[in-house]
């Protein structure tokens, strides 16, 4: 059977975690994940592939996505604040700041 080469990234701030597979051709981005074993380090014990948020190259993608040649597959960090609430808070913030 072919294989395709892949990555498998976790972006811990600070020390980025990269590692580098070769899986059969078919494999699916939960199968990357398991097999690079990052769910096994330190902090990621507990994360659940088909509950956490991971994409290939920036893009949100499922789990059982098909993997091709050359994809880095992502996992993402939970986001610590909602986007637009942080925003709506800085512009209060600021408007109130203003002379």
């Amino acid at each position: 059977m072919a294989e395709i080469h892949v990555q498998v990234c976790y972006p811990f701030p600070g020390r980025p975690l990269l590692r580098g597979l070769a899986l059969a051709e078919g494999s699916t981005l939960r199968d990357a994940v398991h097999a690079s074993g990052l769910l096994r380090e330190p902090g990621l014990e507990g994360l659940d592939i088909d509950v956490c948020p991971v994409g290939i190259f920036g893009k949100k993608k499922m789990p059982d996505t098909v993997l091709r040649e050359g994809d880095r597959v992502e996992i993402y960090r939970p986001l610590l604040a909602d986007p637009k609430e942080a925003r709506r808070r800085r512009a209060v913030k600021n408007a109130n700041a203003k002379p």
